[in-house]
This record gives C-alpha cells, sequence and structure tokens, in this order.
C-alpha cells in the first residue's frame, strides 16, 4: 500500500516551509537533518535548471520567466523564506494567468519540494521493487495526489499487465501473458462525501493490481 501524500502534519507545520500560504524558512525536505533545503535549489542552480525542474516537476508553463526572475533576484538578496518568493512567482506571471488556477506559487513549491527530497526517483525504483516482492495473488494499491505520480504508476503497472506480444497474435504463449491484473478501471477518484469530510482527498488517484503469475 502506497499513499504518496505529504503527510499533513508535515504540511502543517509552517517551519519546514511546505505551504506557500505562510511566511517560513525554505526547507522543504522531509527529513530536516540532511540533505540540500530548498533555499540551497533557488540560490545554486543556474537559471536553465530551476526552469526545467519547474517546467517537469510542477509542469509551470511560465517556468523560464520565473526562473530568470528567481535569478536575477538572488542577485540582490539570497531567498531564505517563502514569502518573498510567492512574491517573485506572482509578478513573473502574467496578470491573467494569475486570475485562475489558485494560488500561481503552487507549482513551484511542488516542483522544489520533489527536487529537494528527490521524491519521482524515489517512485520509479519503488514500485517496481513492490511489484517484484509481491507474491501471487497479493496486491498493490497505490495513492497519488498530482499527475506525475500517477503516471509513473500507470506506466509500471501497464507493463505488467499487457501481454509483451505483437498486437494481432492469435495465440499468446504463457511465458508473455500477462502476470498482472489491474483492479481499477483507469485512476478512481475520492467521492463527493470524502471531499466534504477530507478537502485534501480532492486530488487522489488511486490503482489498484493483482499479480497473477511469477514475472517471465
Amino acid at each position: 500500500m502506497f499513499d504518496l501524500g505529504v503527510s499533513s502534519m508535515q504540511l502543517d507545520e509552517a517551519d519546514r516551509g511546505f505551504a506557500y500560504s505562510q511566511d517560513a524558512p525554505l526547507d522543504m525536505r522531509m527529513d530536516p537533518t540532511t540533505g540540500a533545503t530548498a533555499a540551497d535549489v533557488l540560490n545554486t542552480y543556474s537559471a536553465a535548471d530551476l526552469a526545467r525542474i519547474l517546467r517537469q516537476y510542477g509542469e509551470e508553463k511560465f517556468a523560464s520567466r520565473i526562473a530568470s526572475r528567481i535569478v536575477a533576484e538572488r542577485a540582490v538578496t539570497p531567498f531564505t523564506t517563502s514569502a518573498r518568493l510567492v512574491d517573485v512567482i506572482r509578478t513573473s506571471i502574467p496578470a491573467a494567468a494569475r486570475r485562475t488556477g489558485g494560488n500561481p506559487a503552487k507549482r513551484t513549491f511542488q516542483a522544489l519540494r520533489i527536487e529537494v527530497n528527490g521524491e519521482l526517483d524515489a517512485l520509479r525504483c519503488a514500485i517496481p521493487a513492490a511489484l517484484d516482492a509481491l507474491a501471487v495473488g497479493g496486491r498493490i494499491v497505490v495513492m497519488s495526489y498530482q499527475s506525475l505520480e500517477d503516471r509513473i504508476v500507470k506506466h509500471a503497472l501497464a507493463v505488467g499487465a499487457h501481454p509483451n506480444v505483437p498486437a494481432g497474435l492469435p495465440i499468446i504463449p504463457d511465458s508473455m501473458k500477462p502476470w498482472l491484473r489491474l483492479i481499477t478501471r483507469g485512476a478512481e477518484l475520492a467521492g463527493e462525501d470524502e471531499i466534504t469530510e477530507n478537502p485534501r482527498a480532492a486530488s487522489v488517484r488511486v490503482r489498484a493490481a493483482e499479480r497473477l503469475a511469477v514475472a517471465a
């Protein structure tokens, strides 16, 4: 069972720097005793690398504009707190784009958190390892909360759930038959009652599969 959501207890600790709605030190490390902080990333990465992580991990359309502005602003004073970063992001995005889609800093903060903690790299290793560890009849359930995670999970499950043969082959050898069965049709979403009780469940995507055989 994988619940990929960030712990609410961590999000609610202002001094961890995860939330763009509160001014706090730009840390964002899940383990605050080791590794680079979000401030380290903002103050040392090149404009090209900043734009890359904002585009890849935050799916931010204005990644290049935000990255360029960050580099210009840090030359004056290095970034240390979240409120200043939020202001820089807001002024980097066209006014029309700021009026829709919630807080404009959301995507940048997501990208920084993923980069600081190596979240997607860990997931790419963890899902195949979990599938390898499943006994026949065992099941895997994954709860993702953003599209990048969900794509990784979807791909990993699809590899085992589809026959490794050319399309239209009349007979599929046993060694090439799927060794996973998808339990969910696509990704299942939270119901209205659950979202009312727990608004943070609104973005969840649940996928599940059962192991049918030992992989060839």
